[in-house]
């Protein structure tokens, strides 16, 4: 199990790695980066603070704090106050924003269309609950400080 369980890791990688290549060439297609994307999506649902934003993206407060000061000096975001904090204002999407955000939505679903459309449902399904335990586990992994229960190593990448 353990060469399996080591090999997925590597897939998996692969995967991730081949998946941001093609976010960041759907992304610059609409003058965008990747990073850009991510925040401007998460702020699309709802304005949120800059450490909000991070956290929801699982990114340091700091690279978010400067993909949001691109964002605003392109004119896609804005700074709004905060009634809840003074000192730390919302991000929002100005209507440029919100017209980027849409474009590059749809041109990653017109490529999830074609990347995906040979793959069964029932299989990206069946990945995507593996990945939810998978994640669970890396969690209670994570949370008990990577001491697993059996006294072996556990994985050696965390998320």
């Amino acid at each position: 199990m353990g060469d399996e369980a080591a090999l997925l890791v590597a897939d998996m990688y692969e995967a991730a790695g081949a998946l941001r290549r093609l976010g960041e060439k759907t992304a610059a297609a609409e003058g965008l980066t990747q990073a850009r994307w991510q925040v401007m999506s998460v702020v699309a649902e709802s304005p949120l603070t800059v450490p909000q934003a991070a956290r929801r993206l699982g990114v340091s407060r700091q690279n978010v704090q400067r993909v949001a000061g691109d964002l605003v000096e392109r004119d896609l975001a804005a700074f709004e106050p905060n009634p809840d904090h003074r000192g730390s204002p919302l991000l929002v999407l100005t209507g440029a924003g919100a017209e980027a955000l849409g474009r590059v939505t749809e041109r990653a679903a017109a490529t999830h269309r074609a990347v995906f459309g040979e793959i069964p449902g029932d299989g990206i399904h069946a990945a995507r609950e593996f990945l939810r335990v998978l994640l669970t586990e890396l969690d209670r992994y994570e949370a008990a400080g990577g001491e697993d229960a059996g006294g072996s190593e556990g994985p050696a990448q965390t998320r």
